[in-house]
């Protein structure tokens, strides 16, 4: 543990930011890797269409749906030892999905990387909170998690490219497991431990029904993309999804310490902001596991150019993110995400336009900008919209459900927009035999294209969420001092 100087502050803050930071940009790159890894892993271990969505949905419905029990865990057993816990746990599950022969085992090491992300992505922010004590300090820290968060995604991107291409698709896991251990032989010196003060109970049951009740609404709609909408063996998942996440509301208006408050969800513009953040996971996620499928297999990049490919969208949202927050206090949050939803919405179905032949320059760089201009400007609101009127008690359930309505969001959007797609593809198929050898091309960016006009439609719907729940005026924006976005 650190000593204190006379003034309180610690001597190693900024080396404990340091630490922090790196842990940070090991998650934030981890996401964008796999985007690109994915149809190397999907040749290399024979995964199926209907399955491949299991690289994305298996971390991030681990990952949102433990989320809220990961910083409970953390305030109780110690920051500093589930931060550590956390990366180890992170590391061995990269390293399990970095040798995995088989996609069981490859579904099962991501479903392991978010549960111990769960973990590490909470502590990692109460560390700050508790670590800086001076707003102004504080403020800046919290900067730097930001734009590691922003610019991590780029960075992720080439070195994903580069890693498939000139090495395997493997090291784009087994990456974490170097980066995690320099980052615990820095944490053990250079972190202090701190506890949350008040009751040491945790919320089992709402974490087990919430879980598992996800879980099945995703492996139901997995299940409609090999069996069909019709069979009734598939409906049995959504009931059985439905009961769970029923009893889990049920839990938490009952228990004395609730995972989820239902007061957090109870105010208006709160609420609004966590279904849309849900509605925009749900329709956007997919795009890039689907874009990277179309730039590898139909267009014949590289991993590399596929990375390339990706960078304007980055770049679009880092970039706009610093006009959204200029725009914020002068225009307030509904303006805003508004018209940041309607052209994210545009993008999207720009973006379904495209064809196996398409022109990346006029098909689509047009639509990543569009979207990621859009995007960067409901990002800073929605985190505004998301804190207000919150108790001080609250305020860290607040903050993380937005996060966790993203990350559930995108495990759903991935499940469904893949069977749209993979339905989709299979119907084209049957009735465009006379293609011949480029029919899979056609099928599969028909399934593609129909897709993301089911995800326009999410991003429409967000839109009109926004619109009848968001009352907040330009003051919203004071609320929300640092919350950061993953």
């Amino acid at each position: 543990m650190s000593k204190k100087v006379e003034d309180g502050l610690d001597p190693n803050r900024w080396r404990a930011l340091l630490v922090i930071a790196i842990a940070q940009l090991m998650v934030v790159l981890d996401a964008s890797i796999v985007n690109i890894a994915i149809p190397s892993a999907q040749r290399d271990l024979h995964i199926s269409a209907a399955n491949r969505q299991w690289v994305v949905t298996a971390y991030t419905l681990a990952f949102g749906s433990l989320l809220l029990l990961g910083g409970r865990i953390a305030d109780v057993v110690g920051r500093k030892k589930i931060f550590i816990i956390g990366l180890l746990g992170f590391a061995g599950a990269s390293a399990l999905g970095g040798v995995a022969g088989t996609q069981g085992l490859l579904f099962a090491a991501r479903g392991l990387q978010g549960i111990f992300g769960a973990l590490l992505a909470p502590a990692a922010l109460s560390l700050i909170n508790v670590t800086f004590t001076i707003p102004k300090e504080r403020a800046k820290a919290f900067g730097v998690y930001g734009a590691i968060a922003g610019g991590g995604a780029a960075i992720g991107l080439i070195l994903g490219g580069t890693l498939t291409q000139y090495a395997s698709w493997r090291w784009c896991l087994g990456v974490n497991v170097p980066i995690a251990l320099i980052a615990v032989a820095m944490a053990l010196p250079w972190l202090h431990e701190s506890h949350a003060e008040g009751d040491n109970s945790y919320d089992i049951p709402g974490a087990i029904t919430v879980s598992l009740g996800l879980l099945s609404l995703v492996y139901g709609l997995s299940e409609a993309a090999t069996k069909g909408w019709g069979k009734s063996s598939t409906y049995q998942y959504f009931i059985i999804a439905g009961v769970l996440i029923v009893l889990f509301f049920v839990i938490e208006s009952r228990v004395k310490h609730p995972l989820l408050p239902v007061r957090v969800l109870a105010e208006r513009n709160r609420g609004g902001s966590y279904l849309a953040t849900l509605l925009i996971g749900s329709g956007l996620f997919t795009m890039f596991l689907f874009l990277s499928i179309y730039f590898q297999n139909v267009l014949g990049y590289s991993a590399l150019k596929s990375g390339f490919a990706f960078l304007p969208f980055s770049m679009g949202v880092i970039t706009f993110a610093g006009v959204a927050s200029t725009l914020l206090p002068k225009v307030g949050a509904r303006p805003l995400m508004l018209t940041g939803l309607v052209m994210a919405t545009i993008g999207l179905f720009y973006l379904s336009r495209f064809t196996p032949s398409s022109s990346y320059l006029t098909a689509i760089l047009p639509a990543l900008l569009i979207m990621s201009t859009g995007l960067a400007l409901v990002f800073i609101p929605s985190a505004t919209t998301g804190l207000h009127g919150i108790g001080g008690r609250d305020s860290g359930v607040a903050s993380a459900m937005i996060n966790t309505s993203q990350q559930i969001g995108g495990s759903l959007g991935a499940a469904l927009l893949n069977t749209v797609a993979v339905t989709a593809s299979t119907t084209f198929a049957k009735s465009h035999t006379s293609l011949g050898k480029a029919l899979p091309a056609f099928a599969a960016v028909h399934g593609f294209s129909i897709a993301f006009r089911v995800g326009a439609i999410f991003l429409g719907i967000a839109a009109v969420v926004i619109l009848l729940t968001i009352n907040v005026g330009k003051h919203a924006a004071e609320s929300a001092e640092g919350v950061v976005l993953h």
